[in-house]
């Protein structure tokens, strides 16, 4: 019974969520028994002197071992990854996909100027980032420490990382990305005169998400009331907020 449960939650996913964060956690899983992180991680002459392509995907797969740093990132991925999809791409799987690739072609070009062999963070992080640009006004609290808009969230996550000593580097290499993509996809298309410049290539335009015989979940239906400007206004009028754990 308890495996049925389990079953029916992971097929609720969203396609390209469950995908990409079931190829984190079986990476991860292979570190532990088959590999090892050095046939994983980003090095262009390996990739493009010696044909090691796999390593254009592998890097963004790897969170590192199991631990606190694994979990946390987890954790983020899988929320805003699937907010995301279910909210504005929901039924968009083409344009979500195209998203990921756009994001993960920036992040290796950046990648060849700075010292980063694992991206996966910073792919997160550009997640989060477009998600707290479309949602403006969702209150968010940390811990039960902060209480900010959805935009501060990307800035609340690069300062909790230098806090902790980590390099801020990862957190604003997503946070550039995520705007680039922001921009181009929501801002400049509305400026007088703007154009839409990214266009997801007809190659993905075979949809395989069916919005009409998906199965509706919570976090879906918060998303759909409060994709809309009317929506948002009436969740700010109300004070109404997340809570991060």
């Amino acid at each position: 019974m308890a495996y049925q449960s389990l079953r029916l939650e992971y097929l609720q996913i969203p396609p390209v969520s469950r995908a990409y964060t079931t190829a984190c956690v079986l990476t991860t899983a292979a570190v532990l028994e088959l590999i090892t992180p050095f046939q994983l991680y980003f090095n262009p002459e390996l990739i493009f002197k010696h044909f090691q392509i796999w390593r254009l995907i592998t890097n963004f797969l790897f969170f590192g071992p199991v631990g606190f740093n694994f979990l946390f990132n987890m954790i983020f991925l899988y929320r805003y990854c699937r907010m995301l999809e279910e909210g504005s791409f929901r039924g968009r799987t083409a344009d979500f996909v195209f998203m990921f690739l756009f994001g993960g072609f920036l992040m290796t070009l950046f990648g060849l100027f700075v010292s980063l062999v694992f991206l996966g963070q910073a792919f997160t992080i550009m997640l989060v980032y477009v998600w707290s640009r479309r949602n403006p006004y969702v209150r968010m609290n940390f811990f039960g420490l902060l209480n900010f808009q959805a935009p501060f969230l990307p800035w609340v996550l690069m300062g909790f990382s230098l806090l902790l000593g980590n390099s801020i580097i990862v957190d604003l290499l997503g946070i550039a990305v995520g705007h680039i993509y922001f921009f181009l996809e929501d801002v400049f298309p509305n400026q007088p005169g703007g154009i839409r410049i990214l266009k997801t290539p007809s190659i993905l335009s075979v949809d395989t998400f069916d919005s009409s015989t998906r199965i509706l979940t919570p976090e879906a239906l918060y998303e759909m009331a409060t994709d809309s400007p009317r929506g948002r206004f009436q969740q700010f009028a109300s004070g109404s907020s997340l809570r991060w754990y």
